[in-house]
């Protein structure tokens, strides 16, 4: 079972290539998949009918008791034969309704291939937790599938809305989940349903989370509004998605826990009145409906609310019913959403009102039709009518509620029998008035998938005590009432027949009416429930327009001040109600005098910070206060963060002397006085409380320090250094958060700055300075031209550096782009300074990250390191110098560094959880003794990733501020005028 799903996922990253290659044919090979699992199934046909089922079973999370379990029972049976075997045939139908030529194939065909396999999982799932993660792959994927011409607005808002509902259900539904989990004490489906939980407040509300999931899934009201504007999807989603696979999605989960939970006090009664509704209404709307596929959509929605009500009532019969209605509505609804398919794709349109004679130009699509609409009109001999009998019957012999929806779903299939005969009419009739329309040849390849699903509904009518068996099975679980149902196609001349021909005749008439019901309709229509959606989002967004207006000012201090105020106010009300501090011993002041002296050193820069003007003074004693409190950590004796300290300080400092190349000298905000007094004490206040609420926080410690277990585990692993381990082993899983937030923080400033795209190579020509070499400026990229100016590469004038006209002695270039900054720009103190310790400080690097098992060190600290040897470079050198020692774009450090260090961590999978640690020993030549951990490839990890973030903020701060300072800089004819 697992094979069959993850070949699914691992087909779909090659569908594009197999579609740039072979066209329309590679839908063929992506049928293959669906194809073996529904033939899989098929094998177990016996097994499962007898009530055996298959099972796969894998400890994934075992602290969170979560498993990759699977199971193969009836339901799922049921299930997979029509995920499978739809899919299969809807992908060899794409390959008669695409043509090469369509944009975006190869990526819809790689989605609705993963749709087909995350459904298989969905239904094989026997797990909670793998089950929601199913379920919302399957929800991700249709968003793709109908977003698919994203180019369309239509098809971007009805994507964005079928995943706005299907989501916040799901996410509800987890909710529910981990309740009702908690509650059984595992997440095991068939353990559930085996011994559920006793009823209480928590399960009925669990209950109730987990049905507005499955509601939403399968669009019931008031969730229903989604499904008819996800027919902007192209028709092979329609017909898989909307007819056979997601929106029986819901339907399977009710089925699948009403054993268990149908006598839960709000299951029954939710679920039939809110199935009975929504049958009514969408049949009712979908008279109304011009779209042939509209038309459909909300009979879809309509047979939904009906399929809700039969697997919903927690009976055996009912349930017996449920699922040969389930059956039944894939294999009638699927090939009429083909057909319409093909009849778009043959005529070019779909409105009922400008098709005509349609019936005598392409008969053999009209019988295909015509078969699967008398099945959903539920006419016998087809398998319709067998599954209605058996919903009839079954409601017939229940208790008053059921009887209630027994009248509700007999108006429901009347209007099933209406909107039957409007599309049928609509798509093959002969209209007065309207001319012929012209259509083109079907080929029997296009018409071969609806045809099969047609032909089954006329086999399996006869044939339905074959399924008795399998059907049976699941009915089972239920209490078996005195005089079980079975299915058959005849049941005599009974109340359910009666039934069934009233609903026939009801449906006769109002297609015959139809003038007067399209009047009534539009009468009596209440406001459209997607207008009602889109009032809703826009009320949202013009809120969250007014409270951003509101608290969003534009001024970095108010927001501090606000954000401080409200932190300090709840503390003090803390500390004040409480009085945490009775119990607290009086805090040392120091350990050691040097200690505080270095405090009040770096109190008394902070102090000074606030009286400063000018902004490089500002950065400067910022960053005192910064090497003040890693003198501080020095003295504490944690080296570890004191040179991570330094490291982060140099950089952020650098960093900041970059971006003010841009500001003014001089704080440009004039505060009032009673401002400045009211900011200050707030400011101060903050501080003293977060030192307080320390100082309260640790007197009244009362368990051992886990300091000491921290040291026991490292001494343990043979490693000395406890900080280094902490963070690439006993705590990696927080360091990998903290790396992903980096780089994502990383990612959002530099594209802010770079706006559009991260590349230079398209800029134009940037006009060289005043005083500079005559080609300095002429550069469109930060690579140095080839054959232009370098160290290795300059002429004799141009090695000279010297400007236009000058003559004199060249002078020796220590850095590969240092010839193209004016002389007045070049400091050879510096030139010769980076040059020397460039490579010594890469090596340092690569250093402090080997030695941090036993060592100050680590992966943070290395790659900030290395990021200063790089800074050297620019700094002496200019953005052609950068570009010239990284050759690589800096984002691919980030990269890789990311992909090591996720893929160290799901390595450890292998031993059943991420982030598993192994440690290699072994003899190495010239080397000697060596080991190699998992920890130190995550460390390596950490170090590309830092580097790469450094390099991308400098090259954004520093060489793209320098590529805007130039352009803005006057051309030297200017200068000389």
């Amino acid at each position: 079972m697992t094979a069959l799903i993850l070949c699914h996922f691992a087909l779909a990253p090659f569908a594009a290539p197999l579609v740039r290659r072979w066209g329309t044919r590679a839908f063929l090979v992506l049928a293959l998949p669906p194809a073996a699992a529904a033939v899989w199934a098929g094998t177990r046909w016996s097994t499962t009918a007898a009530g055996g089922a298959d099972t796969t079973e894998w400890r994934w999370l075992p602290a969170y008791h979560v498993d990759w379990a699977l199971r193969l029972d009836a339901l799922a049976e049921l299930m997979v034969l029509l995920a499978a075997g739809v899919g299969s045939l809807v992908l060899v139908y794409c390959a008669s309704y695409f043509d090469d030529r369509s944009r975006q194939l190869g990526r819809f065909a790689g989605n609705l291939l993963a749709f087909a396999g995350a459904m298989l999982g969905l239904v094989l799932a026997d797990d909670l937790v793998l089950l929601y993660i199913f379920w919302e792959l399957t929800t991700v994927f249709s968003y793709l599938l109908i977003g698919q011409t994203s180019d369309h607005k239509r098809n971007r808002r009805s994507a964005l809305q079928a995943l706005t509902v299907t989501a916040l259900g799901g996410l509800t539904m987890l909710v529910g989940f981990l309740l009702l989990g908690h509650e059984a004490g595992t997440y095991r489906i068939s353990a559930i349903l085996a011994d559920p939980p006793p009823p209480s407040a928590a399960l009925s509300t669990a209950v109730v989370l987990i049905l507005v999931g499955a509601l939403s899934k399968s669009a019931i009201w008031p969730f229903s509004l989604w499904l008819p504007n996800a027919m902007a999807a192209p028709t092979p989603v329609s017909a898989y998605l909307h007819a056979a696979a997601m929106v029986k999605a819901g339907v399977y989960l009710v089925a699948r826990l009403a054993p268990a939970f149908a006598e839960i006090t709000p299951w029954r009664p939710l679920l039939l009145v809110l199935g009975s509704v929504t049958m009514l209404l969408g049949g009712w709307r979908a008279l109304r409906m011009n779209d042939l596929k509209l038309v459909l959509a909300y009979g879809t929605v309509s047979q939904l609310g009906f399929l809700t009500v039969l697997a919903g009532a927690g009976g055996h019969d009912t349930g017996l019913a449920a699922t040969a209605m389930i059956l039944g509505h894939a294999l009638f609804k699927a090939p009429l959403f083909l057909v319409t398919g093909i009849v778009d794709h043959a005529t070019g349109t779909r409105d009922l009102r400008k098709l005509s004679g349609l019936g005598r130009r392409l008969p053999a699509v009209c019988a295909v039709a015509v078969l699967a609409g008398a099945s959903m009109a539920a006419v016998p001999p087809l398998l319709g009518f067998a599954a209605k009998e058996a919903a009839f019957q079954a409601l017939l012999d229940g208790g008053t509620a059921d009887r209630w929806a027994l009248a509700a779903t007999v108006v429901g299939s009347a209007l099933t029998t209406a909107y039957t005969l409007r599309h049928l009419w609509g798509a093959f009739a002969r209209k007065p008035g309207v001319p012929d329309t012209d259509a083109h040849h079907v080929p029997a390849a296009f018409l071969a998938p609806p045809a099969v699903l047609a032909l089954a509904c006329l086999v399996l009518g006869p044939g339905v005590p074959w399924l008795q068996g399998l059907l049976g099975t699941y009915a089972a679980q239920f209490p078996e009432p005195a005089h079980p149902y079975h299915l058959a196609l005849w049941h005599g001349a009974g109340l359910a027949l009666g039934l069934s021909a009233a609903a026939w005749a009801g449906g006769i008439l109002l297609f015959l009416a139809s003038g007067p019901v399209l009047r009534a309709g539009h009468a009596l229509a209440w406001r459209s429930a997607d207008r009602v959606f889109g009032g809703m989002l826009l009320a949202l967004e013009r809120t969250a327009l007014q409270c951003t207006g509101l608290v969003q000012r534009g001024s970095l201090p108010a927001y501090l001040v606000t954000t401080m105020s409200v932190v300090l106010a709840g503390q003090i009300a803390v500390l004040v109600a409480d009085e945490p501090w009775t119990d607290v011993p009086a805090p040392r002041l120091w350990d050691h005098p040097a200690q505080a002296g270095v405090a009040l050193l770096t109190c008394a820069v902070a102090l000074l910070c606030l009286g400063v003007r000018r902004r490089m003074k500002a950065v400067v004693l910022a960053g005192l206060t910064g090497y003040g409190t890693a003198l501080l950590f020095v003295a504490q004796g944690a080296p570890d963060l004191a040179l991570t300290q330094f490291c982060v300080e140099t950089v952020s400092m650098i960093v900041y002397v970059l971006v003010l190349r841009r500001m003014p000298v001089y704080f440009e905000e004039n505060f009032s006085r009673w401002r400045r007094l009211m900011r200050m004490p707030v400011a101060l206040a903050g501080g003293a409380a977060v030192a307080v609420v320390l100082w309260i926080m640790a007197g009244h410690r009362r368990a051992d320090s886990a300091g000491a277990a921290m040291v026991e585990e490292t001494a343990d692993h043979g490693l000395k250094d406890v900080v280094a381990t902490i963070l690439v082993d006993l705590r990696a899983w927080d360091t990998m958060g903290e790396s992903a937030v980096l780089a994502a923080a990383a990612i959002g400033v530099t594209s802010l700055i770079y706006l559009h795209r991260r590349t230079d190579a398209a800029e134009q020509p940037v006009l060289p300075l005043p005083g500079d070499h005559p080609y300095a400026g002429l550069r469109t990229g930060d690579h140095p031209p080839a054959g232009a100016r370098t160290a290795w590469r300059a002429s004799r004038y141009e090695s000279a550096g010297l400007p236009s006209g000058d003559e004199g002695a060249p002078e020796r270039t220590w850095l590969a782009a240092s010839a193209t900054l004016a002389p007045e720009r070049r400091s050879l103190v510096l030139e010769v300074v980076a040059r020397l310790i460039f490579h010594p400080v890469l090596v340092l690097s690569v250093y402090l990250l080997l030695c941090a098992e036993n060592l100050p060190g680590g992966g943070f600290v290395a790659g900030l390191t290395a990021g200063v040897a790089f800074i050297a470079r620019y700094l002496a050198g200019g953005r052609h110098e950068l570009a010239d020692a990284v050759r690589f774009k800096a984002g691919l450090f980030t990269g890789l560094g990311l992909f090591l260090s996720t893929g160290t961590a799901l390595g450890g999978l292998a031993e059943g959880t991420v982030l598993h640690g192994w440690t290699w020993h072994g003899h190495l030549p010239l080397w000697g003794d060596a080991h190699l951990s998992t920890a130190v490839l995550f460390d390596c990890g950490v170090y590309l990733l830092v580097l790469g973030v450094v390099l991308d903020i400098v090259r954004a701060l520093g060489a793209r501020i320098d590529r805007q300072i130039e352009r803005a800089a006057p051309r030297p004819e200017e200068g000389r005028a």
